[in-house]
C-alpha cells in the first residue's frame, strides 16, 4: 500500500539485456540518495549529467550513469523525483536497485504508484491516467492516437466543460428556488431547462458511439464463417500473409476455432477462422463437425463484423445453414469469381436490407498451399 512519506524506486523499463535502463525515484528521500549513489551534491533540475555511481556501503563502483533531479511539484508524481539511467544489462540495473533497497526509506514501488501518486498530487485525472495505461499497452497506430488524444486531456477538457454548463445551470435554478420573492427573471428556469436539453442531447450522442473506444481498445473480431471448402482458410492465410490454418481439397478440414491478431491499417484485429456450416440430414454428421458447427455460430454472434465466405461454383445452391449468418454485420466474399463470373445480379440476395455488402475474390492454387486473392468488385450496400 502506499504510505505518505515513503520514498519510492523501480526499474522503469523493461527488464533485461538493453541499450539503456531507467530507475526512477519518488519522494522526500529521493534527492539524498540521488546525492548518496552520485557522491556529488544533486544536479539542476531538468539537466542531465554524468556520474559515477557507486554503492553508499563500501562506495563499489556501480556503473557510469546520466542522472536528472525533477524538484518537485514540477514532476511527474508531484514530488521530488530522480532518473538514473543506467547502462541496460541486467547485473547492472540489479546492483542499483539492490543498492537502493538499502537505503533508509526508500522502498520498491507497487505496480502503477508512480501513476498513483500523480493522481493523487493532481498532475493526472482519471480519465489521463487511463489514457497513460492505454498508450503504454498500444500495439497499433490507432490505439496510440486514441490514447494519446485522452492522456493529453482530450476527454478532461470535454468533460470539464460539460461540468462548467451544468454548474451555471444549476445556479441558475438555486436562485430562484432560493430566492422566490425577489424580482429575479421569469426565465431563469427556461435557461436552466435549456442547458440540461442542451448537455443531455450531447452527453447521449458521445455516448452512442456504439463502443468505438472499447473496440478500438480491445481490439475488433472478426470471423470468417461459410460452408465447407468455400475457402475460409486460404483467405486467413492470405491476411495474415502466412500460413496459420492447413488448407485441403477436403471439406471440413477446419473443425475448430483458427484465431490469429493482426494489425490492420493501424487497428488491431483478431480474425478467427471457423469450421464450415452445412445442413445435415437428420442423423448423419459426426458429433466432432457438429460441435465445430456450434462454436462457428457462436463466435458469429460474438464478433463486430463476419467475412461470409462462398464459392461462385456452388452459386445459386448456397447451404441455408451457412447463409443464415448473413445480416447488417457481414461482409460476404464471393469467392472463385475468376472461374465462374456470373450474370450481373448474381450477389442480389446480399444487397437486401441496409449493410449485407459484397465483395468479388478470386483464389488462386497452386497444390493447395499457396493462395492470391484478389478483388473484382468494390463493396455494394
Amino acid at each position: 500500500m502506499d504510505s505518505v512519506g515513503d520514498t519510492i524506486f523501480a526499474l522503469s523499463t523493461p527488464p533485461g539485456r538493453a541499450g539503456i535502463g531507467v530507475v526512477r525515484l519518488s519522494g522526500p528521500a529521493a534527492g539524498t540518495a540521488l546525492e548518496a549513489l552520485a557522491g556529488a551534491p544533486r544536479p539542476a533540475p531538468r539537466v542531465a549529467h554524468l556520474r559515477q555511481l557507486s554503492d553508499p556501503d563500501g562506495r563499489a563502483a556501480l556503473d557510469r550513469a546520466l542522472v536528472l533531479w525533477f524538484a518537485g511539484p514540477a514532476s511527474f508524481t508531484g514530488e521530488d523525483m530522480a532518473e538514473l539511467h543506467l547502462h541496460g544489462g541486467r547485473a547492472v540495473a540489479a546492483a542499483v536497485i539492490g543498492a537502493l533497497s538499502r537505503r533508509p526509506g526508500l522502498r520498491p514501488a507497487e505496480p502503477g504508484e508512480f501513476t498513483r501518486r500523480a493522481f493523487d498530487n493532481g498532475k493526472l485525472d482519471l480519465s489521463e491516467v487511463e489514457g497513460l495505461a492505454d498508450l503504454i499497452d498500444a500495439e497499433t497506430d490507432a490505439q496510440r492516437r486514441q490514447a494519446l488524444r485522452q492522456m493529453t486531456g482530450g476527454l478532461s477538457r470535454l468533460t470539464e466543460d460539460w461540468r462548467t454548463r451544468l454548474l451555471s445551470g444549476l445556479a441558475h435554478l438555486e436562485a430562484a428556488i432560493d430566492f422566490p420573492e425577489e424580482d429575479l427573471p421569469e426565465t431563469l428556469l427556461d435557461g436552466a431547462r435549456a442547458v440540461a436539453v442542451e448537455l443531455g442531447g450531447e452527453i447521449g450522442r458521445h455516448l452512442a458511439d456504439q463502443g468505438r473506444g472499447e473496440r478500438l481498445r480491445d481490439g475488433l473480431q472478426i470471423a470468417i464463417v461459410g460452408p465447407p471448402n468455400s475457402g475460409k482458410s486460404s483467405l486467413l492465410n492470405a491476411l495474415a500473409r502466412r500460413d496459420v490454418a492447413i488448407v485441403s481439397e477436403l471439406a471440413g478440414t477446419t473443425r475448430d476455432v483458427v484465431e490469429v491478431h493482426l494489425d490492420l491499417g493501424g487497428y488491431p484485429v483478431t480474425l478467427a477462422d471457423t469450421a464450415g456450416l452445412r445442413t445435415f440430414e437428420a442423423g448423419s454428421g459426426d458429433s466432432v463437425e457438429q460441435e465445430g458447427m456450434r462454436r462457428a455460430r457462436s463466435r458469429a454472434a460474438e464478433s463486430d463484423l463476419k467475412l461470409a465466405v462462398f464459392d461462385l461454383c456452388s452459386w445459386p445452391e448456397l447451404d441455408p445453414e451457412a447463409l443464415a449468418v448473413v445480416d447488417q454485420d457481414t461482409l460476404a466474399v464471393l469467392n472463385t469469381i475468376d472461374v465462374r463470373p456470373g450474370p450481373p445480379d448474381e450477389a442480389s440476395r446480399f444487397r437486401h436490407g441496409p449493410g449485407r455488402d459484397w465483395i468479388g475474390c478470386s483464389r488462386k492454387s497452386s497444390g493447395g498451399s499457396s493462395s492470391a486473392w484478389g478483388s473484382r468488385e468494390s463493396p455494394r450496400r
